[in-house]
């Protein structure tokens, strides 16, 4: 058996005695509310020769079933839970027992933050994902180092390529598929969960902007502060040279929408801290105008250099959320409603013809479409003829189905 490790932030309710010794999470908020954001990190095992298998397999019609591969890992989240396995290190957070003003070290939030610098030093780039509806604890560990797994398929990544580290966000989403009730608590969990991604976005954002500041030194012709390591930055920390990407699946974009309303509240003199270089919003289960002027996400793309947002006209689960729950038409089912009101930075790929299907919500996971992820992390041309796309208007492509995939992906 190997093992891997996950890096996570939840506001979900622990389980076990201890909260900094959690035995896992549960579906809901953390009892000292549902902007206690906890860090840490899970280690699992599993089958290698597993986990190739599912990587290789061909299915629809690409090589990769990052799908199956994800329940293969919830399973055996479940399993070791059920073995009594501390698979889970959570780093205590002082600020919730502490009075004074915390320096910057001494935050659990440097602390995760610090070990996963280290692993983009080893020249990998992070990817942020924050999962979407009807998605327990272990669903969520699952489906993020699935995610992880397919973006570091060797078939996919070109010379240039460097590893992905996938973190996760797990809000409390109930893992319940009960009609109706769980959809819309999951709706209201989803957005209470966006005040806490918020200021989670902005804690990343200060520890980023930290990195930046050059510590004051007698070179620099300042004189040097009174000698504490928790005052500054130290020296040694610089930024790496990687990147941090977004990616968000179904009702996880709309937590997003309400993250993103915390960093606009925040941010001073509205000016909004540029924290990734892409941002993936796939399934997205919100309205197909939230891009458009006035509306929610009107500014998302000042986070980052290009948003990207994948759609299926078949998606069954956003037609249930559109025609049941009353919503307005879902983005992540027929794309932006007015493109040429977007800002340019927006593209749209549909992926219906690549999908053929009524039922199928989560193929950011399959091969073809995963590819096309990796291809932009990779920093590929949109308009690059390695890609399986082509374009129908100014930043709106469709995914290219072909018997051929199986060569390429």
């Amino acid at each position: 058996m190997s093992t891997v490790k996950l890096y996570f932030a939840t506001n979900r309710k622990h389980k076990g005695e201890f909260q900094w010794k959690p035995e896992g999470y549960g579906s809901g908020f953390s009892s000292s509310g549902h902007q206690n954001l906890r860090f840490g990190y899970v280690k699992l095992d599993y089958d290698e020769i597993k986990v190739n298998s599912y990587l290789n397999a061909e299915k629809h019609g690409a090589r990769g079933d990052g799908e199956e591969l994800s329940t293969y890992l919830t399973d055996q989240s479940e399993r070791a839970q059920k073995n009594d396995k501390k698979i889970i290190t959570a780093f205590e957070d002082i600020s919730l027992n502490e009075k004074r003003k915390l320096e910057f070290t001494e935050r659990s939030s440097t602390v995760a933050f610090r070990e996963i610098k280290v692993e983009m030093e080893q020249a990998k780039d992070v990817v942020v994902f924050i999962h979407g509806f009807n998605v327990s604890w272990h669903d969520a560990v699952g489906s993020a180092l699935s995610l992880q797994f397919m973006l570091n398929r060797k078939k996919i990544m070109t010379a240039d390529s460097v590893d992905i580290k996938v973190v996760l966000f797990s809000w409390p989403s109930d893992g319940k598929a009960i009609p109706f009730l769980s959809y819309w608590s999951d709706r209201a969990d989803a957005e209470a969960s966006g005040k806490s991604i918020g200021r989670g976005l902005l804690t990343l954002s200060n520890f980023l902007r930290r990195l930046r500041e050059k510590p004051d030194t007698e070179e620099n012709g300042k004189a040097p502060a009174e000698e504490n390591p928790l005052d500054k930055v130290p020296q040694e920390e610089i930024l790496c040279n990687q990147d941090i990407h977004l990616l968000c699946h179904s009702m996880g974009n709309f937590a997003l929408q309400h993250a993103f309303a915390k960093v606009i509240e925040e941010s001073p003199e509205q000016r909004l801290p540029k924290i990734f270089r892409h941002i993936f919003l796939c399934a997205p289960d919100v309205d197909d105008n939230v891009f458009e002027l006035g509306k929610p996400m009107e500014r998302l793309h000042e986070l980052c250099l290009n948003v990207s947002i994948y759609f299926n006209a078949g998606d069954l689960a956003l037609s249930v959320s559109d025609k049941t729950k009353g919503n307005a038409d879902r983005l992540g089912q027929i794309g932006m409603s007015r493109e040429s009101q977007v800002h340019r930075k927006v593209h749209e790929i549909d992926c219906s013809k690549i999908v053929k299907g009524a039922v199928e919500h989560s193929y950011y996971l399959w091969g073809t479409v995963n590819q096309d992820i990796r291809q932009s992390i990779d920093k590929l041309p949109f308009d690059s003829k390695k890609r399986k796309r082509k374009r129908e208007q100014r930043n709106s492509w469709i995914m290219k189905p072909s018997s051929l995939f199986s060569i390429f992906v």
